[in-house]
């Protein structure tokens, strides 16, 4: 599942710096989903507060002091953007994260360093090119080609991984751990040895993301929805749990979060 206008995980689209999106090469499709370049030029004492709700799922991510490996997230995230500067990151599936780090369980909600001067060295320059536009294309470029060249070829189980999150990103009537093992054809057991291995995080807690960015971008994009039809089309009990929902990952109500999106 590649595509690149998918609005999930950005709580506040028209807070954002300049960002863009540019698919994987097709070589790369089993390993990362999108590559994601922001830019940013805030005046002196300026910043900017970027608020995310992730998906459930790690990054690579390149800037001019280096690159970093960032887990999965188990709740909301923000960055604080000052001055002037960049990023290109590679969203992970499953089977990429496999290849770059054995347990990213153990990275869950941080950001490690990673060990890549090349990757590092051939993103940089390219981020310099005068023409924004070049450099960034010449910029995802660098990073796929390093990519092909360092990510292994996903294996069966990490192929099931990645089958397993198109399942849940793309299918909102899941809503349970066992009904997505009936689609995989394998045991809850199995899924969740498939969830920890590939992902770092329950299966349930990966299904719950998914439902909630899915619920915080109706809401946003669409104002005739109401709370109440929003939780029953995502399979909550009822509103009070996606309020719930809302204000234990969030730390706001639905409604609240309307009124913090212009109109």
């Amino acid at each position: 599942m590649t595509d690149i206008g998918d609005g999930r995980g950005i709580l506040y689209p028209t807070r954002l710096p300049s960002f863009h999106r540019e698919p994987a090469p097709t070589e790369l499709a089993g390993a990362i989903r999108w590559f994601w370049v922001p830019r940013w030029n805030l005046a002196p004492g300026r910043t900017s507060r970027q608020q995310l709700l992730p998906f459930p799922a790690s990054n690579l991510v390149v800037e001019s002091g280096g690159v970093s490996l960032a887990g999965p997230s188990t709740g909301a995230a923000h960055r604080d953007l000052r001055g002037k500067g960049w990023a290109v990151g590679a969203l992970l599936r499953p089977a990429g994260i496999a290849s770059l780090h054995p347990e990213p369980g153990r990275i869950q909600n941080a950001e490690v360093p990673f060990d890549a001067p090349d990757l590092r060295n051939r993103v940089t320059a390219a981020m310099q090119h005068p023409d924004e536009t070049t450099g960034q294309q010449a910029a995802v470029q660098a990073f796929g080609e390093w990519a092909i060249e360092h990510l292994t070829p996903p294996d069966a189980d990490g192929l099931l991984a990645n089958t397993m999150e198109d399942l849940i990103a793309s299918d909102h009537t899941i809503t349970r751990v066992d009904q997505l093992a009936r689609l995989l054809c394998v045991s809850t057991r199995s899924v969740q040895r498939l969830a920890q291995r590939y992902v770092g995080l329950p299966p349930l807690a990966i299904i719950r993301r998914y439902r909630l960015q899915e619920a915080a971008q109706r809401l946003r994009e669409d104002r005739s929805l109401t709370i109440a039809q929003v939780a029953a089309d995502l399979g909550y009990a009822d509103h009070a749990h996606l309020s719930a929902d809302f204000r234990s990952v969030l730390g706001f109500t639905p409604n609240s979060y309307r009124d913090q999106e212009p109109r």
